[in-house]
């Protein structure tokens, strides 16, 4: 074992944490619960978990601790952690201040509207989902930096753990492994240099996976600040990189980046306070809408995956996403009608011709009118403190491992963001979403998400914070585990694991998870549904504080999510 580290275990061994440092790499555990009273962190990784744990421990609050995360999930996690994606976070403080910061990724200043179109007028998938023209300007960096004036640790230390396992290398998993060799000839294809996710053989569960390049980006971040990403050396290789593979991001559009505060989305549900992500996330306003359809019916007495049940929801979840497809966007380019969207005769009025067992019919239900109106991977992170900071983070490269492009010499992958805007009026995305004008590539303009990184009150405390990825399935994954917690009392282990369902409007099916109870399929087959089964949808991350005031962390069983807290 070298002395660095040894320095980082022994660090880690006085601070009583659950990792130790290998002579071949970072070892682990994954906990899929965690019972704490001090603080609790849950996320894609456990060591990104641990990261975030740590911090509380130093005496950070729940900021420093989803900053930690976040830089840690850069590296251990590069599916979707990131540096060259973008994200939410939506937070209540413990002063009852609640934060909504928008970091998602904007297009290029040269992007334009028809750039995804062949000659004849045709979306060109391919273009908008792999290589360097599919991303967009990141902004993971700029908002971790901004949400730093919420936190109290230095920036050096919030992300020392990430540089540490970058340089040093941990020990991948077996869905690691098969992620990597199975974007083996894509890393190839896209990325203009050799990079540290490609071997001459095939990656195997407890190889270590050293990202030297990583490291050393990230220590120009540490030393630099924001500037070390946006400007200097780091920029400098990201436009190479684009001039190598014809991308379109320029030294301009990094310096120009910004990450905003934006007003966040907050409406009642059942006693409970729900705070969420406003435009350009679909996610808030989505889950607004879902939940407040439901509401005035008895959904509990139904019971949890029944007929009855799950063709409401479904029903509730067509409706809100045909408003999408129509209204939704980023509103500094879009007015986007949200109080309309929302009001309670508008919902009551969309939910006028749903027909209980009876199949409704994305052909006949349209988009609503509005008066006077013209017209899958990310990772989710949750973590609360002893004092009642919440904080929800979902951060994405949209496609796993993004746009496959790693940029050369910086050593992280590059999103593909642009594929969720709308290249075409009624073309859909990779999630299958199809949205308009609402939608269209505009330079500097920020693509819609469904992101819904979320916080609910009860009582005026943090009661739930909980997110997952997923692409369009994230608004229907929290808006079901909102339900199963309130209305079907389910324990937060049966809401996060217990087999999903997902409807988009378009196309007009329901998705359902393997595990799914037949008998309910059976009998929405029989109302005149079509279902469609898929292995695994979302990855829910949820603390719950529970009535003796302790939080319960629950990490998904989809993947190596881990729970953290003491």
């Amino acid at each position: 074992m070298n002395y660095r580290k040894l320095i980082w275990a022994l660090f880690l061994f006085l601070s009583g944490s659950r990792i130790t440092a290998a002579q071949n790499g970072f070892d682990y555990s994954i906990r899929k619960t965690a019972t704490a009273s001090k603080g609790a962190v849950v996320s894609a990784h456990p060591l990104a978990s641990e990261a975030g744990l740590e911090m509380l421990k130093k005496g950070g609050n729940a900021v420093d601790a989803a900053i930690a995360t976040q830089w840690a999930l850069a590296v251990v996690y590069p599916g979707a952690g990131n540096i060259g994606g973008g994200g939410f976070m939506v937070a209540r403080m413990a002063d009852n201040k609640k934060i909504a910061l928008d970091y998602r990724e904007m297009a290029p200043a040269a992007a334009h509207r028809d750039m995804y179109l062949d000659s004849a007028g045709n979306a060109i998938a391919e273009k908008s989902l792999n290589g360097h023209l599919a991303g967009g300007v990141p902004g993971t960096v700029a908002g971790l930096f901004a949400a730093h004036k919420y936190a109290r640790l230095p920036m050096k230390v919030l992300i020392q753990p990430a540089i540490l396992l970058a340089e040093q290398g941990f020990k991948i998993t077996a869905g690691e492994a098969r992620g990597l060799n199975n974007n083996q000839d894509d890393f190839k294809r896209y990325s203009s240099l050799p990079s540290a996710f490609v071997k001459e053989t095939s990656w195997k569960e407890g190889d270590t996976l050293v990202q030297k390049e990583l490291a050393a980006t990230l220590m120009r971040i540490r030393d630099e600040g924001q500037k070390g990403f946006y400007e200097g050396e780091t920029a400098r290789l990201i436009v190479e990189e684009m001039k190598r593979g014809n991308g379109i991001i320029t030294k301009e559009d990094l310096k120009n980046y910004t990450a905003r505060f934006r007003t966040p989305l907050e409406f009642d549900y059942r006693g409970h306070h729900i705070i969420s992500m406003p435009m350009p996330s679909s996610g808030g306003l989505l889950l607004n809408q879902m939940l407040k359809m439901t509401e005035p019916f008895n959904i509990g007495a139904m019971g949890f995956s029944t007929p009855a049940s799950v063709q409401l929801m479904t029903e509730v979840e067509r409706r809100a996403f045909a408003d999408r497809a129509r209204y939704m966007g980023d509103d500094d380019f879009f007015k986007v009608p949200v109080e309309q969207l929302r009001s309670a005769a508008y919902l009551k009025q969309r939910m006028s011709d749903y027909r209980p067992g009876k199949a409704g019919s994305s052909s006949v239900t349209k988009p609503g009118m509005i008066p006077g109106y013209e017209s899958e991977e990310t990772t989710h992170l949750s973590v609360l403190d002893g004092e009642g900071n919440a904080v929800a983070v979902t951060t994405t490269l949209n496609n796993s491992y993004g746009s496959r492009t790693v940029i050369g010499g910086a050593g992280f992958i590059l999103n593909d963001e642009m594929d969720d805007f709308s290249a075409k009026p009624g073309s859909p995305n990779m999630f299958g979403a199809v949205g308009g004008k609402a939608n269209a590539i505009a330079p500097g303009k920020r693509m819609l998400s469904a992101m819904s990184p979320t916080v609910v009150l009860k009582n005026n405390k943090p009661f739930l914070v909980l997110g997952t990825p997923g692409g369009t399935t994230i608004p229907t994954s929290v808006f079901q585990t909102i339900i199963d917690i309130l209305d079907f009392n389910l324990s937060v282990t049966d809401a996060v694991n217990r087999p999903k369902f997902h409807h988009q409007w378009l196309p007009d099916r329901i998705d359902i998870e393997s595990g799914f109870p037949d008998t309910t399929a059976k009998a929405l087959e029989k109302m005149g549904y079509k279902l469609y089964e898929r292995k695994q949808i979302g990855r829910t991350e949820v603390i719950k504080v529970r009535p003796d005031g302790k939080m319960e962390a629950v990490a998904d069983r989809r993947g190596d999510d881990s729970a953290a807290g003491f």
